[in-house]
C-alpha cells in the first residue's frame, strides 16, 4: 500500500513514493478544489469565479517550475474544470491553472487592406528582375489581413498576414499556406509584400489562393516574436487560414477542397508544427492534400543543440540570440549571457534591427557569449531548462498521416541536414507517407530555397490537377 501525504503549499500538493505534484492557481479567481492520483495518473479539478473564465492546465517537470506548457491531451483553454493527466509520472511534476477571460474568436477576420493589384506584365517584370523562372498566368490581388488569434500563452491577440488571389478564375481555387523563413525586423514580412510575399504572388498567378502568415510579434501583431515556438506558429497559420476562408466567402471566391502547406527554414518548422496541430486537433476542419517542409530545425533539442554546442563557428549566430530572446519571452528563462553580450544583445531583439546587426554583435561561436558554466551545463544536463524548452518544440514525436516531403540540401551549414534526416527516419519507421529529397546537394541554406520551392510548386501543381 502506498503511503500518501497531503500538505498545504502555495496551492495544494500531493506526494507519494517520492513523486511530488504541485498545483498553483493563477490568477486568484481560480480555486483548486481537488488533486488526486492513483499512482498512474493525476486527477486535477478547479473552480472558477466566473462562467466567462476559461482555463488552461499547465505542467512542469522541473523542480524550479521554470518551464510551463499546457498539459497534453486537453483542448485548451477550456470552460470545463477537471482534467485527468494520464502521462507516465516522472520524479516530480508541478501543475498550475491559468485563467483567460472570455472566449477567443480564433480566426475571426478583423480587417483587410488591398496592398497591390498586379498585372501579368508587372509580375513578369519582377520575376525576371529576381531571376525567378515562373511564367505568370493571371493578374493577382495582394491583400493584407488582420485576424484574431491566441498568443504563445493562449491569450487573445491579433496577427497579420497576406492573401494573394488570382484574378478572373472561374473555377474553385486550391488553398495554399506558405510559412516564411526567419525574420528579425517587424516590418519585413509578407503582408508588406517583402521578397517572400512575392512567393505568394507566384502561387496565386498559377491559380492558388495563397495565404502567408507574418506570425506572432511581427507585422501588426504586438509583443515579441516567439521564434521557433511550435504551438504559436501553428495557431498563427491555422487562424489565418480561417480568416482567409471567411474573406473568400464574403468576396464570392470559391475554394476547392485541396489544401497545401509549405515553408522554408523557420517556415519548414512552422509547416510541420501546423500539420501536426491540424492532424491532432483540427482533422474535422482541415484535410491537407500534401505538405512540403524545407530545411527546418525539427530536432531542436538534439541535432540543432549539439551543432551549436560543438563550438563550430556559425555563419548566422543571430539564430541563437533570437532563440534565447524567444524562450525568455515564452518561458521566462534567463538570457544566459555573459557581459558585454548581456547588455548589448537584448536591445537588438526589439524588431527594429536586422540579422547583419545582430551577427556583428555576436561571436561566431555563439556559446562564447554564454555566462560561465552555461555551455557545460547544457552539455551535461539533458534537463537543463533551456534543453527542456528546446525539447518541447521538437517536431519528431508523432506520425504524419498526410503525404509529406522534407527538402534539405546536404550543403546546408545553417540548419544542418541531420534535422530532416532524423525526422524522416522516425516518420518512415512508423509508417508515415514521407519522402526526403535533396534538390541541390551543393547548395547552402540560402541558395537551397529556390530549387526547393520550384520543386514544391511542381509537385503541388501535379497533385492539384
Amino acid at each position: 500500500m502506498r503511503r500518501t501525504l497531503v500538505r498545504i503549499l502555495i496551492g495544494l500538493a500531493l506526494a507519494w513514493s517520492g513523486i511530488l505534484v504541485r498545483l498553483q492557481a493563477l490568477p486568484p479567481t481560480i480555486a483548486i478544489t481537488r488533486i488526486q492520483s492513483d499512482g498512474t495518473s493525476v486527477d486535477v479539478r478547479w473552480q472558477t469565479s466566473s462562467v466567462d473564465l476559461r482555463s488552461t492546465l499547465e505542467s512542469s517537470d522541473l523542480p524550479s517550475g521554470s518551464i510551463w506548457s499546457p498539459v497534453p491531451g486537453g483542448d485548451w483553454p477550456t470552460s470545463t474544470n477537471a482534467f485527468r493527466d494520464s502521462r507516465p509520472l516522472p520524479p516530480s511534476r508541478f501543475y498550475r491553472v491559468r485563467g483567460e477571460p472570455g472566449p477567443v474568436a480564433r480566426g475571426r477576420l478583423l480587417s483587410f487592406t488591398e496592398v497591390a493589384s498586379m498585372t501579368r506584365a508587372q509580375i513578369q517584370f519582377f520575376f525576371t528582375l529576381a531571376g525567378f523562372p515562373v511564367t505568370p498566368d493571371r493578374d493577382v490581388r495582394f491583400i493584407k489581413v488582420i485576424y484574431e488569434t491566441v498568443d504563445a500563452h493562449g491569450l487573445r491577440t491579433i496577427a497579420s498576414g497576406a492573401l494573394a488571389l488570382p484574378v478572373g478564375m472561374d473555377t474553385p481555387l486550391p488553398l495554399l499556406s506558405y510559412q516564411h523563413g526567419t525574420i528579425l525586423e517587424r516590418e519585413n514580412v509578407p503582408s508588406r509584400l517583402n521578397l517572400e510575399g512575392f512567393l505568394g504572388v507566384a502561387f496565386a498567378t498559377s491559380g492558388y489562393a495563397a495565404v502567408l502568415p507574418d506570425y506572432l510579434g511581427l507585422g501588426d501583431s504586438p509583443g515579441l516574436h516567439p521564434f521557433l515556438h511550435a504551438a504559436s506558429e501553428a495557431t498563427a497559420v491555422i487562424d489565418l487560414l480561417r480568416a482567409a476562408r471567411a474573406f473568400c466567402a464574403a468576396d464570392g471566391i470559391r475554394l476547392a477542397p485541396e489544401l497545401f502547406l509549405t515553408g522554408y527554414s523557420q517556415g519548414g518548422h512552422a509547416t510541420l508544427a501546423t500539420l501536426r496541430e491540424m492532424e491532432f486537433r483540427h482533422a474535422d476542419e482541415f484535410t491537407v492534400t500534401a505538405c512540403a517542409a524545407g530545411a527546418g530545425a525539427y530536432d531542436l533539442s538534439g541535432t540543432t543543440a549539439n551543432e551549436l554546442l560543438s563550438g563550430r563557428p556559425q555563419s548566422n549566430p543571430y539564430f541563437f540570440a533570437y532563440q534565447l530572446a524567444a524562450f525568455r519571452h515564452v518561458y521566462g528563462l534567463p538570457w544566459y549571457l555573459a557581459e558585454p553580450y548581456a547588455t548589448t544583445i537584448p536591445p537588438l531583439m526589439d524588431g527594429t534591427h536586422d540579422e547583419v546587426e545582430v551577427n556583428a554583435a555576436m561571436p561566431a561561436d555563439p556559446t562564447l557569449a554564454l555566462a560561465p558554466g552555461v555551455r557545460e551545463a547544457l552539455i551535461k544536463d539533458s534537463d537543463h531548462p533551456l534543453r527542456v524548452a528546446l525539447r518541447q518544440n521538437d517536431l519528431l514525436d508523432w506520425t504524419p498521416r498526410t503525404r509529406l516531403r522534407l527538402y534539405h540540401c546536404s550543403g546546408d551549414r545553417d540548419v544542418v541536414p541531420a534535422n530532416s534526416a532524423v525526422a524522416w527516419e522516425g516518420f518512415l519507421s512508423r509508417g508515415a507517407p514521407v519522402e526526403l529529397l535533396d534538390p541541390a546537394p551543393a547548395a547552402g541554406h540560402g541558395s537551397c530555397a529556390e530549387p526547393t520551392l520550384l520543386q514544391v510548386k511542381a509537385w503541388f501543381d501535379v497533385l492539384r490537377n
